[in-house]
């Protein structure tokens, strides 16, 4: 049976100030893996390791869970980090109105946990994840450039659909592809 590394998510189209944003992160000399502007997306599960055989029953719980939504917007936001300042291994966009995608996101962990995927066993956060911090260098430099964009208005995006992805990872870094797109 063939697998392959899964996620469900909505894809966003970057900002001129998304990249401004990523582009002082870099300057800051942070040790930071940047996410690739045509790769940023919001997940909404993570799957992980995927049988193929699943794909059909993915999509349907997917389908399941849009069933009577109409798109919608929201607004990317502010900046921080996970888990916190003094320990920094994610470096984020906020999200505004994410109550939608809260629900969306917990009512596909339900679904697919019938088909034995883990549930995630904390809270839905919503957030864009912008970096991967893989050390403190130059830290103190990257928090200043994160203060700096806290209350930055990043754009307005419409969600028009939701995407099962597969991930495949690459020496110069992850290439996604969409599996299924299912129409809001």
């Amino acid at each position: 049976m063939s697998t392959f590394r899964g996620f469900i998510a909505l894809e966003i189209t970057p900002s001129s100030v998304m990249t401004e944003f990523e582009k002082e992160i870099e300057k800051s000399g942070a040790d930071v893996k940047l996410v690739e502007p045509h790769n940023i997306h919001i997940t909404l599960k993570f799957l992980g390791d995927t049988q193929e055989r699943y794909i059909w029953d993915i999509e349907g719980i997917i389908r399941d869970a849009v069933r009577g939504l109409k798109p919608f917007s929201i607004k990317l936001k502010g900046t921080g980090v996970f888990p916190n300042e003094n320990y920094v291994k994610v470096v984020w966009i906020g999200i505004e109105e994410g109550n939608i995608i809260g629900t969306l996101a917990q009512t596909i962990d339900n679904g697919v946990a019938g088909l034995g995927f883990k549930k995630e066993n904390r809270g839905f956060s919503p957030h864009l994840t912008i970096g991967r911090v893989r050390t403190a260098k130059n830290k103190q430099q990257m928090m200043k450039v994160i203060e700096k964009y806290r209350m930055v208005e990043f754009s307005v995006q419409e969600v028009a659909s939701i995407h099962l992805k597969k991930s495949e990872l690459t020496p110069k870094g992850p290439l996604y592809t969409s599996i299924r797109e299912i129409k809001l």
